[in-house]
């Protein structure tokens, strides 16, 4: 049984170049300061960043596999804070928010040695049975 303030277990991603690179490539995010270190750096940044459909799509994969594969994704709400770089590692952690028959609303947070790299929740229907 799912209960507001069930604690979700932490989970570590290194954050790599090829990682960086390969996901926003498979997004088909061509953004230069995406995967150009020198681009990036003339743009303010001290190297490549992660791009936003990786990181909902990291608090997603987080939650739904908390929650189970036959969970249901309802809705992602995130923000972002300080860049994803490359070599450092984002600890994603979560606490259920709100319960509501079979929605279960899980707030999220990405934390990295710069900062919050992401903060909200994600919405996840799942079975009767498991709620």
């Amino acid at each position: 049984m799912t209960a507001v303030g069930e604690v979700l277990p932490p989970q570590d991603v290194p954050l790599t170049r090829t990682m960086i690179v390969a996901t926003a490539i498979a997004s088909r995010d061509y953004q230069d300061v995406h995967h150009d270190p020198d681009l990036a750096a003339a743009r303010g940044s001290r190297d490549i960043f992660m791009n936003i459909l990786t990181s909902n799509a990291l608090a997603e994969r987080y939650v739904r596999d908390w929650a189970g594969p036959a969970a249901r994704v309802r809705r992602i709400r995130i923000r972002l804070g300080v860049p994803n770089h490359p070599g450092d590692t984002m600890t994603l952690t979560g606490e259920v928010a709100s319960v509501d028959g079979p929605q279960v609303e899980v707030a999220v947070r990405g934390e990295n040695s710069l900062g919050t790299h992401l903060s909200g929740s994600v919405t996840v229907e799942v079975p009767e049975e498991q709620a």
